[in-house]
């Protein structure tokens, strides 16, 4: 099929799909449908953004523990974490600041993110994840700030009715228990169930050597432990009305090497204690070639970094509590040539006292509207996205982004984009007693890129060229130490990505080069590896699948914070080996070594990663 008779089902999509942006249950394989890039159903194929959709059975297949390991297999990702499972981590899409990306979870952003600055994927239950939709290049037109770098959205609806059950092993005292099951409640109403209990030793991350402030090395495991809880209600009152609730919660306990007390000099807060609940609901009509969906959410966490000794509640321990509520109404049409959609985002996020080391508790609220569109006219496809933002702390802020594509023969096109994005500050930079700054504006970015796909003999192959230019980055003053815009950034890079199968293998590869430099001084950025090469191999042999990940990491540069100078962190290439074996029907037994080759390696200056590990499990499906 080619690429225009492709881009076609998308004007049949908004029938032939339900129309509800952040659940991917369809008539068709959701694995072949997206979401996210335009906030209306649509091929993946026909996204002129650069997409990678990554499902539930891939997970399984590389048999990921983490949603930090599915994320650094994915072209554009930079993955940096201090130690290993649970340990705090940052990720880093084409070379942007990892408070650039956005993460949704079923298509509301994650609440933490607006208050801390950025999101830590190592605290997002892998349970919870059965497809990511993952888009390249900016999205402020599409979702307001965060956008720069690219926007992740975690879906958790399931799509398969039955019960799975699942148990699993592994080095470093893993252990792992998952039960799952989906039942229809009559005619018209599906309900699911899900739990999940995750327990690591961990290892000694060794944040490195006694800092300037004294604190100590602590020679010990640094372990995690994660429970999560899902359920969901979905019902159809008649043909084209539907509705859903859902809620999750999860509780993470995280070890890490900790720095001692300000407020008491004999406590050493080295615990994470993270609690978190999401509730979401929603109504929604489809009918021909009009859908439109309204839902609500409210989130809670809770986030306590304390001693053990002395409790969640001493005077050493501190707390991020912060509450966020969500309005989202959208609508999809099919008009002209295409799709048309647009809509309303409302949130208010509300902090207590002590979060982000305020005093104070905060209140912020912000209103957005967009629209979105892509047309098809003949073998040109145009694609727009405008946004208007009005936000209680900084006011108002518009973007856009345009993309085009020219199918100049059947199966390949030409593509180019054009798109603007911003980054909103946080509470802290704006309100912090001794470094806040009520003044600060958004950062702001253009980005343009061009490439070229296609569809040669048995290879589907992308390769696309971009520029980010960022201007207004938020950094504090070296003699005041408050906040200002101050910084610039310019980040040029290549990405190239192909799948192929040769007779029963599958391959999938991607190649990174990023060149980001602070624009002032051209200094590399820190943590970014210049040059990435990911390749995966899957076969099928006696009914045993294989999956072989090769990941080469290229050399980075980070600062050592207790002399502040710059050092080089090589390169590295890393193996990881995954088999499973269908025992019966209903039983299927999986094995991964990961990091196969046992190499030694940092992607944070002075913290380790994990060495060899071994996993094994075992999940019944009924």
């Amino acid at each position: 099929m080619t690429i225009k008779k492709q881009v076609l089902l998308t004007v049949l999509s908004v029938t032939a799909f339900s129309g509800w942006a952040q659940d991917s249950k369809s008539s068709t394989d959701s694995s072949d449908m997206v979401v996210t890039a335009n906030r209306f159903p649509q091929p993946v194929s026909s996204v002129l953004a650069p997409t990678t959709v990554v499902t539930r059975e891939q997970i399984d297949r590389w048999q990921s523990k983490t949603l930090v390991d599915v994320m650094r297999r994915l072209p554009g990702v930079d993955i940096a974490q201090n130690g290993g499972m649970g340990q705090s981590s940052s990720m880093f899409i084409r070379g942007t600041n990892s408070n650039h990306v956005l993460i949704l979870i079923d298509g509301i952003r994650l609440n933490q993110a607006g208050i801390t600055g950025s999101s830590d994927l190592s605290q997002i239950p892998i349970s919870l994840v059965q497809k990511i939709e993952y888009i390249r290049g900016p999205s402020s037109a599409v979702y307001g700030s965060d956008a720069i770098g690219g926007v992740v959205n975690i879906i958790t609806t399931r799509d398969k009715l039955g019960t799975t059950l699942t148990a699993g092993m592994g080095s470093n005292g893993y252990q792992s228990y998952d039960g799952s099951t989906q039942q229809k409640l009559g005619d018209d109403t599906v309900a699911t169930v899900a739990g999940n209990y995750t327990y690591t030793h961990g290892i000694d991350v060794v944040a490195n050597l006694p800092d300037s402030y004294g604190d100590p090395r602590q020679p010990d495991r640094d372990g995690f432990m994660s429970k999560t809880l899902y359920g969901s209600l979905m019902h159809n009152f008649n043909d084209n009305v539907s509705g859903f609730i859902r809620g999750y919660g999860f509780d993470n306990r995280t070890a890490y090497d900790g720095t001692y007390s300000y407020t008491s000099p004999y406590a050493l807060p080295d615990t994470q204690q993270l609690y978190s609940q999401t509730w979401d609901t929603g109504l929604r009509y489809n009918a021909g070639i009009y859908a439109t969906q309204l839902s609500g959410s409210y989130s809670h966490s809770k986030t306590y970094n304390y001693d053990p000794r002395y409790g969640q509640y001493d005077s050493s321990a501190t707390l991020d509590d912060i509450q966020q509520y969500n309005l989202q109404w959208g609508n999809t049409l099919q008009a002209w040539h295409g799709t048309v959609s647009g809509g309303l985002d409302w949130q208010k996020q509300t902090t207590a006292p002590g979060t982000d080391y305020l005093d104070q508790g905060f209140e912020q609220r912000n209103t957005g509207v967009y629209a979105t569109t892509q047309q098809l006219f003949g073998p040109v496809t145009l694609e727009g996205a405008v946004r208007s933002d009005d936000n209680s702390q900084f006011g108002q802020h518009s973007t856009w982004q345009s993309s085009a594509a020219w199918e100049f023969i059947d199966g390949y096109r030409l593509i180019a984009s054009y798109g603007t994005a911003y980054k909103a500050p946080n509470l802290g930079q704006v309100y912090s007693e001794f470094y806040g700054n009520t003044n600060l504006r958004p950062e702001q970015s253009k980005q343009w890129e061009s490439g070229v796909e296609g569809l040669t003999g048995p290879v589907t192959w992308r390769v696309s060229g971009y520029k980010n230019e960022i201007t207004n980055l938020i950094d504090s003053d070296p003699t005041t130490y408050r906040y200002y815009n101050i910084g610039e950034a310019k980040i040029k890079g290549v990405e190239a990505t192909a799948s192929f199968d040769t007779g029963m293998f599958t391959h999938q590869l991607s190649y990174d080069y990023v060149d980001a430099r602070n624009a002032q001084t051209n200094e590399i950025l820190l943590r970014r590896a210049k040059q990435q090469v990911k390749y995966e191999l899957d076969w099928q042999v006696a009914q045993i699948d294989w999956a072989v990940t090769y990941h080469y990491l290229g050399e980075r540069y980070d600062e050592d914070f207790n002399s502040y100078q710059t050092v080089k962190l090589g390169g590295v290439s890393l193996w990881d080996l995954a088999a499973s074996y269908p025992v019966t029907s209903h039983l299927t037994v999986r094995g991964r070594i990961a990091n196969l080759f046992d190499k030694d390696y940092e992607t944070v200056y002075g913290y380790a990663t994990p060495g060899r590990e071994y996993y094994l499990s075992g999940s019944y499906t009924f």
